[in-house]
């Protein structure tokens, strides 16, 4: 396309497939006349046991046992079912010499050593097709309350504050909207925004990505137009840090800001001295640089990031934690597309 990206760092090293993605080698039947033992590492809706348990798996359920112990009893077990507990290293996969899969109850594989369990023929599925709309429907909710300020005005209704003109907002009509990535969430965002009359345009790693939806651009091209900004990117070696001081200064105007995909792929000390300046006009954070395994880390340490002190008190910051994709419907949807997406690689002849 002659588009430089921001995601690729050189031509001659042609970008890895996404980790959302990737499935490696040819399709597998699981033939044998005993159970094919699955370990269950986190709670998750009971379908997937259910269903795993039709297709003839043996589960077993340890959801409170620390990693070393697990790491004891894990070469009984051919498959693996985990959200976000603790990552899954090279140690522990060395450990699991019978294991054919890893089921990751979410979106991406970042708690996973990608490169060592494809050394090992594992198969790895995510699931970034069961929450994909519920992400779209949350950015497009933080984005409508932040250019309305609907979060500092209910907050101000409550505590007796009638101010009209310092809560007058922004329409989105006539905007142009950025998308970083442009994935599963990515196009149900764009999706969702096709009912507005805003242009979209998207950039991406992958060539040829761009739909009716969303015009693909290259970076510099988005990075002039953008009045709205939203990140859908997993969360890789390219992508760590991408939203920096530089990032922020090449866009030519002041612009919203969304990120509902991982914390890390953004610096938020410079996110902060852009939303002190006015360059960021307003942020809708459902994810934060400093989330580990689970948001509540940030609280049980008893040490909030001077940054972070910051997006709490600011009437133009919009947090949450780590709930776009978290809805009814999309817990049922997420185990769907793993036990889908394990039977057709080694159920279904």
């Amino acid at each position: 396309m002659g588009r430089r990206s921001l995601l690729c760092s050189s031509k001659s090293n042609p970008p890895p497939i996404p980790e959302t993605y990737w499935t490696p080698g040819p399709k597998q039947n699981i033939q044998r006349s005993e159970p094919v033992k699955v370990l269950h590492l986190d709670t998750n809706h009971p379908l997937l046991i259910r269903q795993l348990a039709a297709l003839g798996c043996q589960n077993t359920e340890e959801y409170s046992a620390p990693k070393n112990e697990v790491e004891k009893i894990i070469h009984e077990f051919e498959g693996v079912i985990i959200r976000s507990r603790f990552k899954i290293d090279k140690t522990f996969l060395e450990k699991a010499t019978r294991l054919k899969f890893i089921g990751r109850v979410g979106a991406g594989l970042e708690n996973i050593d990608v490169d060592y369990a494809r050394e090992k023929g594992i198969f790895l599925a995510a699931a970034p097709e069961g929450n994909r709309n519920a992400v779209g429907e949350q950015a497009l909710g933080m984005l409508l309350s932040l250019m309305n300020n609907l979060n500092k005005a209910d907050r101000e209704v409550r505590q007796g504050i009638w101010d009209r003109e310092g809560n007058r907002g922004w329409e989105l009509d006539g905007k142009t909207v950025g998308l970083i990535g442009y994935g599963n969430t990515g196009q149900a965002f764009a999706k969702k925004l096709s009912g507005f009359d805003v242009e979209i345009l998207c950039h991406d790693i992958l060539e040829g990505v761009g739909n009716a939806f969303a015009r693909q651009v290259g970076i510099e091209e988005l990075q002039e137009k953008a009045d709205v900004v939203s990140l859908h990117v997993p969360q890789t070696s390219l992508t760590l840090g991408m939203v920096n001081t530089s990032f922020i200064k090449n866009f030519a105007k002041p612009f919203w800001f969304l990120n509902t995909a991982r914390g890390k792929c953004v610096k938020t000390a410079d996110l902060v001295e852009a939303l002190k300046t006015g360059k960021v006009l307003g942020a809708g954070l459902d994810v934060l640089e400093y989330e580990k395994t689970s948001f509540e880390d940030l609280f049980e340490k008893g040490a909030m990031p001077e940054d972070f002190k910051y997006l709490v008190n600011s009437d133009r910051v919009l947090l949450s934690p780590h709930i776009a994709g978290w809805t009814q419907e999309s817990k049922v949807k997420l185990a769907q597309t793993l036990v889908d997406k394990i039977k057709a690689r080694f159920f279904v002849s």
